[in-house]
């Protein structure tokens, strides 16, 4: 079967710290990305029943994480309750996506992508919830 892919929170430093901590608390139960960002990286979207390795700041695998429901929309649909899942503190939708878009076009995501991309309702996000296994 060999090893689970690698799941990597934003990019190593302070914020994948604070999202792998939450992760291990149990407050982070959700995450959100551009579908553009899979689709210009070439990475497979995940699908329910991954198993995938969390990677912590230093490259280490800190967890085992299951994928338990995926779902491709416009930025649009995320509802509170999904907000909320991200574990960030979001009390609202309005927060959640002011955050997001901060992260989607700041200047690691844009050298990713070779520029900062368009985010307005129609963006289609791939919404991925999971669950801590160990």
């Amino acid at each position: 079967m060999g090893e689970p892919p690698s799941a990597e929170f934003a990019f190593p430093g302070p914020l994948r710290d604070r999202l792998v901590a939450a992760i291990l608390s149990g407050d982070k139960t959700a995450t959100a990305g551009l579908l553009a960002d899979y689709e210009h990286c070439g990475d497979p979207l995940p699908v329910v029943g991954r198993w995938a390795a969390l990677i912590d700041s230093a490259g280490r695998r800190v967890a085992l994480l299951e994928t338990t429901q995926v779902r491709v929309a416009p930025i649009r649909e995320i509802d509170e309750a999904f907000a909320r899942d991200e574990g960030e503190g979001y009390d609202t939708v309005a927060q959640w996506r002011a955050a997001h878009e901060r992260f989607w076009t700041g200047p690691e995501m844009s050298a990713v992508l070779g520029g900062p991309p368009v985010v307005d309702d129609d963006t289609l996000i791939v919404a991925e919830r999971f669950r801590l296994l160990g």
